[in-house]
């Protein structure tokens, strides 16, 4: 989906690593069953999606784009972004910590990001301005910052060879997520600074920003010169008062994801962890992430005004271009589910209206 703003114009997309698939041809099977179903419904001429390839996928359409491009092509669906965080199997029963690595300070992290950014570039639609690949923070805060940072002067000499061959530029936004070596705005603005701003960024996933408490007008005034390269829309889970939310929280404890957990300035790398340990005397913001359209039940609520001053503070300061919506977690939440493409469709109906209200036009 596309949106005129004044000045430019935005993508709007859904995440695919809410499917299982780890090659291409799972990858096409996607469109069928889920892409063309939501854009149906959201009655569009044109669904963008924030694509998910795992390692093997990504080195086979760096291979040969042509037969991706043309099965986008040929079902009204686009891709200038990529989501380049899990390496591969994220929707495996157990995934955990396990989504971390390899990191930037493993030879694989660099070989995979350059293959997804030869992809796009021959998948990029040709009026998009550019393309765009989320990746994780760095690395676990337990691992090496120094060994991950050396990587990325390997990974600028291959998206400038990316942009000579091909003439699109291709950037990479690291993603703050909580109890990584970055987990806030200002520590990627610290840690990125002397990186190319015309292909290094960040990728400001608002559930992340709520979970870690950071407002996002003072996030933003803290980035200096680096850009906003994508914006994932996402939600977290919050309870204002854990003690009465407990039995609520409960329900959200499962074995595939980890939701860490903030109250305040304490924290815990997972919620039954937090269940354990932290005082239930003020907020709770998990890293959990809710669906846009609808509320958790009571007296839990989702972070979703945050999500809102997001967008309009990155749409009012900022160049981001590339929306996505990035619910991966619709099969462990709790309680009978509805049929997902129509959850997928009603997220992405919610954020549609939600631009046309900050005063975008659907192009």
């Amino acid at each position: 989906m596309r949106f005129r703003h004044r000045d430019r114009l935005v993508h709007l997309a859904y995440c695919t690593n809410v499917h299982p698939a780890e090659d291409l041809a799972g990858v096409v099977a996607q469109f069928d069953r889920y892409a063309v179903p939501v854009r149906e419904r959201l009655g569009a001429g044109l669904l963008g999606l924030g694509l998910w390839l795992a390692a093997p996928a990504a080195a086979e359409v760096r291979a040969h784009p042509e037969r991706l491009r043309a099965e986008l092509a040929g079902r009204g669906l686009e891709v200038v972004t990529l989501n380049g965080f899990p390496y591969d199997g994220f929707q495996r029963p157990v995934v955990k910590g396990a989504v971390y690595r390899p990191d930037w300070a493993e030879p694989e992290r660099l070989a995979y990001t350059a293959d997804l950014a030869w992809a796009l570039a021959a998948l990029l639609p040709e009026d998009a301005a550019r393309g765009s690949i989320s990746t994780l923070p760095l690395c676990w805060r337990t691992r090496s910052a120094d060994a991950a940072l050396a990587a990325l002067d390997l990974l600028a000499i291959e998206l400038q060879a990316v942009e000579s061959a091909t003439g699109r530029r291709i950037r990479v936004g690291f993603e703050p997520e909580p109890g990584c070596v970055i987990e806030t705005v200002d520590q990627a603005a610290a840690l990125l600074k002397d990186f190319d701003p015309r292909y290094f960024g960040i990728c400001l996933d608002t559930c992340h920003l709520a979970v870690m408490h950071e407002d996002p007008r003072e996030a933003l005034d803290k980035l200096g010169g680096l850009p906003v390269v994508k914006v994932q829309a996402s939600a977290a889970l919050e309870a204002r008062d854990p003690a009465a939310a407990r039995r609520e929280l409960e329900r959200f404890v499962e074995p595939r994801f980890l939701h860490q957990t903030r109250a305040g300035s304490l924290g815990a790398d997972d919620l039954d962890e937090a269940l354990a340990v932290l005082p239930d005397d003020r907020p709770w913001r998990v890293h959990f992430h809710i669906p846009l359209h609808a509320d958790p039940p009571p007296p839990l609520s989702s972070t979703r005004p945050v999500l809102r001053q997001a967008l309009a503070e990155v749409l009012a300061s900022t160049d981001a271009d590339h929306l996505e919506v990035e619910t991966y977690t619709w099969d462990v939440l709790p309680g009978r589910q509805d049929d997902l493409a129509a959850g997928i469709a009603a997220e992405l109906a919610w954020t549609r209206d939600t631009l046309i209200e900050l005063g975008l036009e659907e192009a």
